[in-house]
This record gives structure tokens, C-alpha cells and sequence, in this order.
């Protein structure tokens, strides 16, 4: 049976297509994404609910995968220090032929089924940690040989692919699994399957970081104040909190150092 994720596409001929063809086409594939996804929320829901546990007990949350599935298992990671103020080997990214493989394609560095599990103990793993596996097509050996691993070490697994019954499936102890159909460019799974994985993601970390008290009401209260609009945005935040004006909103915000401990240290008072 063909993958659907290597399905022909809904649409033939696109190089005859106006820019306008093409964008509305491109957009009325996307629209299906959200709605694969949500056939998927329950089998997200019982991986978190067995993550959260661990995550409190230490744990960290690791994320592999090749190509355009491991950059964005990386990017989601780089994101969580910034947005939820937690330290940077609490989520970790690693992605199939290392940091230069972010930028520039590395042939057949996911066809190892072995690096993928060496790459992940130079992290020094313990049972408690949790590993996410990332592919599209749910066959990436890179991917595969970690997860297996993985579940021989002890640790917790999931598998997020767009491939129902793919190997990245059946070998995951949570496999969650948006089926996406036919990408626009026919196999191009950086497109659907690509976003489907990233809103999977954001589902993943966004209640793991609100679950462990990085977030209080619907503020990013343990953000990094890395730039200006961050200040901007903290600020905001503390003076509407705390009812007091702008300068001292940011005074305040730039003494402790974060949200949350300036509005506790002026609660103390």
C-alpha cells in the first residue's frame, strides 16, 4: 500500500498554475492539517499525562529526527528557554548529522539506525528522560534505531509521524499520528506533514511548560528578557498585575530580573 505522505498529489500540472492558483491550492491543502491533527489530541493527551510525571521527577524531553522533521524538533526545543525561563538542556533538539545539518543537508546521515542512539547518550540519559521521535514517513532508521533504544534503556517514547502503521509506530510506546494524505508537490513533506509535526510540537512543549508552573493566568511569566520587545511585554505585564505605571512597571521588571519575581517581590512588601 503507498504511503500517503508519497500519495500523487490532489492537484496536477502547478507549473502551468497562475501565482494565484498555486496560493489558493497550497492554502486549501493546508486547511485539512488542523483538522488531522485533532484526530490525534487524545493520543498527545496520554503522552503528556505519562511525561508530565517524569518532566516533575527531573526528566528531560529529547526530540530526533532528519531533515525538516529534526530541524523542527530543534527549533521547538531553542524556543522553550526563551519563552517558558527554563534552563537549555531541559528540552534538547538533535537532529541527524548534528548542528550543521540545521542549515545544509547531510546525505545519509538518517540512514544510520545506530547514530541516532549515540548521538542521544552523549547527553548522559537516565530512565527518566523522555524521547519524541520525529518523521514524516515514520521510517527513518536514524530515528527508528534511537527509539528502540530507548524503549530497551527504559525510557519513556513517542513517535509523531504521518504514516498510519509506519515503523516509527509501531516501535513508539505513544505513537501519535496526524495522516495529512497528499502534500501539494507530490512527497514534499515539508509542507503538510511539516506543519502537522510543528502544531504536534507546539501541543507537546506549550502543556508540558503551562503544566510545570512556567505560565500563570495566560502570561509567560519566567520569560528571558533578551530584547526590547521581551521588556516591553514584561512590563506590560507587571503593571497590569500590579496596577502601577510604566517606569516603574519596567524599574521593577529590570530589578528582579523576571515577571514572576517582580510581581512576588512587590507582593512581599
Amino acid at each position: 500500500m503507498k504511503k500517503p505522505t508519497e500519495a500523487a498529489s490532489n492537484h496536477d500540472n502547478l507549473e502551468e498554475m497562475s501565482t494565484s492558483e498555486l496560493l489558493i491550492n497550497i492554502n486549501k491543502e493546508d486547511k485539512s492539517v488542523a483538522l488531522a491533527v485533532e484526530k490525534e489530541v487524545s493520543s498527545i493527551q496520554r503522552f503528556i499525562d505519562k511525561a508530565l510525571p517524569r518532566m516533575k521527577s527531573g526528566g528531560r524531553l529529547f526530540y530526533i529526527g532528519a531533515g525538516t522533521s529534526g530541524r523542527l524538533g530543534v527549533v521547538d526545543a531553542s524556543e522553550c528557554p526563551p519563552t517558558f525561563g527554563v534552563a537549555h538542556g531541559l528540552v534538547i533538539g538533535l537532529i541527524a548529522g548534528g548542528d550543521k545539518a540545521i542549515r545544509k543537508a547531510v546525505e545519509f546521515a538518517e540512514d544510520d539506525m545506530l547514530q541516532g542512539w549515540t548521538d542521544l547518550i552523549k547527553h548522559e540519559v537516565s530512565k527518566n528522560d523522555i524521547l519524541v521521535g520525529i518523521a514524516a514517513s515514520g521510517g527513518t532508521p536514524y530515528v527508528i534505531g534511537a527509539i528502540e533504544r530507548a524503549n530497551e534503556f527504559g525510557m519513556l517514547t513517542a513517535g509523531i509521524s504521518c504514516n498510519p502503521g509506519s515503523k516509527l509506530a509501531q516501535k513508539a510506546q505513544y505513537p501519535i499520528t496526524p495522516v495529512v494524505g497528499p502534500e501539494f508537490v507530490t512527497g514534499s513533506t515539508r509542507m503538510k506533514s511539516g506543519t502537522a509535526q510543528k502544531l504536534v510540537l507546539n501541543m507537546i512543549s506549550t502543556s508540558l511548560m503551562i503544566q510545570l508552573g512556567h505560565v500563570k493566568g495566560n502570561k509567560m511569566v519566567d520569560m528571558q528578557l533578551s530584547n526590547k520587545k521581551l521588556v516591553e511585554r514584561g512590563t506590560r505585564m507587571v503593571c497590569e498585575q500590579l496596577n502601577i505605571n510604566e517606569e516603574d512597571g519596567k524599574a521593577l521588571l529590570l530589578k528582579y530580573g523576571s515577571v514572576r519575581t517582580a510581581i512576588e517581590s512587590f507582593n512581599k512588601k
